[in-house]
């Protein structure tokens, strides 16, 4: 039986490693970063919205319970363009156009009233002038004839005197019941006019209730529908509102900024005149600049969270674009510090075993495994404080694994994360 030598295994296996590390260089699929010496910039990402520093706020009228609740028949466009003068919404007004109505109607009926009771009040007033008129005659007849009766006898003369006297009681009453009509006549004029202003009053304030149910723009802009607080959505036709909401804002497109709500962690990173670095979501080719102007004081709950802590903080943008509208989603990378001269990888050479890290340099024969001891990284480079040298190239992934293994590895390990200054 033939013996196979230990010596032209352990040759024949080198061959093989070898040859199969050539054969990955050769090949392209081992990929290959280089150690550079830099400026290490450390960052966060947030997320935010385009907003307008000045804005005019269109509010949903005040108006009274009586007419009903606010509801939305139609709206102008979201992000569309307005001259002043224009509508941006109208408010169902059937309710209002009803108390229109019956106002019209009351005060109309109530004119009308005030018509027939002065044609009254005046038939009412002649017809007792006329009667007081008979009396003051009857009575100067009487007084004329008592005059006459000096030569009567006492008890003639008795009879004429009272006849007298009964022609100025009759007088007297005559007169107080003209006194008497003309002052309920007044009270009742009173009454019915006032009537009459309470429906005029009633009247206008529905005529301009009415005119309120149309929101118009005051100067010219871009029409941003605000977010209904009951739906999570933008305002749309058919939802109701409530009066004093703010509807639509009118942004002034000259100043704009952004807010981002930054982590309570990393927070105390965070301060005004930061520079930040500003990319709309959906022009991706697009990056603007930035600076932070303010930063709260208190922290709010993250949106979706209870227990997570965030504060909110203002960023000014530094230009104006046709691109750049209010209600864009922008992502910002806030710089919150930097290491100067440092020696860096791509943050995908690096990996770790037992909590050491180490990297494949590459060697005239292949690739070496080298411990390295790291520093501050952000989402591309990590610092190399020891192991490796300027110009040293390092493999991206494992040049010892196959590409399914490489992504099985992935997978089951959790992604690093940035580090903090």
């Amino acid at each position: 039986m033939m013996r196979i030598h230990p010596l032209w295994v352990v040759s024949f296996f080198v061959f093989v490693f070898v040859s199969c590390n050539a054969k990955k260089e050769e090949s392209g699929e081992v990929a290959i970063g280089e150690v550079t010496r830099g400026t290490l910039y450390l960052e966060l990402y947030e997320e935010g919205e385009v907003e307008a520093i000045n804005s005019t706020n269109i509010l949903s009228p005040n108006i009274s319970w009586r007419f009903g609740n606010l509801k939305i028949t139609q709206m102008v466009k979201d992000g569309a363009e307005v001259e002043a003068g224009d509508t941006l919404i109208v408010f169902d007004p059937s309710e209002v156009n009803r108390e229109v109505l019956d106002a019209e109607s009351r005060l109309e009926m109530n004119m009308a009233e005030l018509e027939k009771m002065e044609a009254q009040h005046q038939s009412d007033l002649e017809e007792l002038r006329a009667d007081y008129e008979v009396t003051r005659l009857a009575h100067e007849i009487s007084k004329i004839r008592f005059e006459s009766a000096v030569h009567e006898a006492d008890i003639k003369r008795k009879e004429i005197q009272l006849n007298l006297e009964k022609a100025h009681i009759a007088l007297v009453r005559a007169k107080e019941q003209i006194d008497n009509r003309i002052k309920i006549q007044r009270e009742e004029l009173k009454q019915r006019q006032l009537s009459i202003s309470q429906d005029q009053v009633r009247l206008k304030e529905a005529q301009e209730t009415l005119q309120k149910l149309f929101l118009i723009s005051p100067t010219p802009g871009i029409a941003i529908i605000n977010r209904n607080w009951s739906t999570g959505n933008k305002f749309q036709i058919g939802d109701q509102t409530w009066s004093g909401f703010p509807l639509i804002q009118l942004p002034d497109l000259t100043a704009l900024r952004t807010v981002v709500r930054i982590n309570e962690v990393d927070i105390a990173k965070i301060s005004k005149g930061l520079q930040v670095e500003i990319k709309p979501d959906a022009f991706s080719d697009s990056v603007y600049s930035g600076v932070v102007t303010s930063v709260a004081n208190l922290a709010v709950n993250k949106e979706g969270s209870a227990k997570i802590k965030v504060f909110p903080v203002e960023i000014d943008i530094n230009e104006t674009s046709e691109k750049l509208l209010p209600g864009l989603t922008v992502s910002c990378r806030l710089i919150i510090g930097k290491v100067e001269n440092a020696l860096m990888i791509p943050v995908d050479a690096v990996q770790e075993d037992a909590g050491v890290s180490f990297v494949y340099r590459k060697t005239a024969s292949g690739f070496e495994k080298v411990t390295v001891e790291t520093a501050q990284r952000n989402k591309d480079y990590i610092v190399i404080v020891s192991g490796l040298e300027e110009g040293d190239k390092v493999a991206l992934t494992d040049p010892f694994v196959t590409e399914e293994e490489q992504n099985q590895k992935g997978e089951e390990q959790p992604a690093a994360k940035e580090d903090k200054p």
